[in-house]
């Protein structure tokens, strides 16, 4: 994963509430679509109305969830970055309409740039929910989750655009491997199915003992 994207975005004060504006959602994601495409000799074409249908489709699905933010408010950042994820993929914003511009990090980072070249849409929409995952942990926790050596493997891209393509759901349980948590292939955008969410609620339903 190329995390150099998270500077701008952790520029952004409160940006985890900023990003549930659709403005500000919208603008985001097209400057980092612009970095993406100088730093690997690429040109998107944005669709404004498939992006603006996966954004409020993930506020419509968020304000149905956003309860679970009190019980684990560090898995939900990333939880709620994986809904975003899967809209992206599902609504497919974003077209690649030109390849092989002038690049430095193509010669520079050649496994990350054979990710994108494979699956340059996807590389965008996931590089886009990391970063903000990245940016927003800086902000409110202090310090980004590490990121898996899965992320800069091709194989891995391969299995996930495959899944994902089939089940945009899956989109969830690949964005928790590739930041290193135990993905839940089952139900991966149920909430009350991930492993950081269970343990948190048996910790809160846990008898306190009391000294009379």
């Amino acid at each position: 994963m190329d995390l150099r994207f998270k500077d701008e975005l952790a520029l952004m004060p409160d940006l985890r509430h900023r990003l549930r504006r659709l403005r500000w959602f919208r603008m985001t994601f097209r400057s980092h679509a612009r970095l993406v495409a100088s730093t690997y000799g690429l040109r998107f074409e944005i669709d404004d109305a498939k992006l603006t249908r996966a954004f409020l489709d993930w506020v419509e699905t968020m304000e149905t969830k956003k309860d679970f933010a009190k019980v684990d408010r560090a898995d939900f950042v990333i939880f709620a970055a994986g809904l975003v994820l899967r809209e992206l993929i599902r609504q497919e914003p974003a077209t690649v309409v030109e390849r092989g511009l002038s690049a430095p990090a193509v010669a520079n980072n050649p496994e990350m740039a054979d990710i994108v070249d494979f699956w340059p849409e996807g590389f965008l929409y996931t590089n886009f929910c990391v970063s903000a995952i990245a940016a927003v942990y800086e902000q409110e926790f202090g310090e980004a989750p590490a990121v898996d050596k899965c992320a800069d493997d091709l194989r891995t891209w391969w299995s996930y655009r495959e899944n994902a393509s089939e089940m945009p759901a899956y989109a969830v349980a690949f964005l928790d491997r590739f930041l290193g948590a135990e993905p839940n292939w089952l139900l991966p955008d149920d909430p009350r199915s991930r492993p950081a969410i269970v343990e948190a609620l048996g910790s809160l339903a846990e008898p306190r003992l009391t000294h009379r």
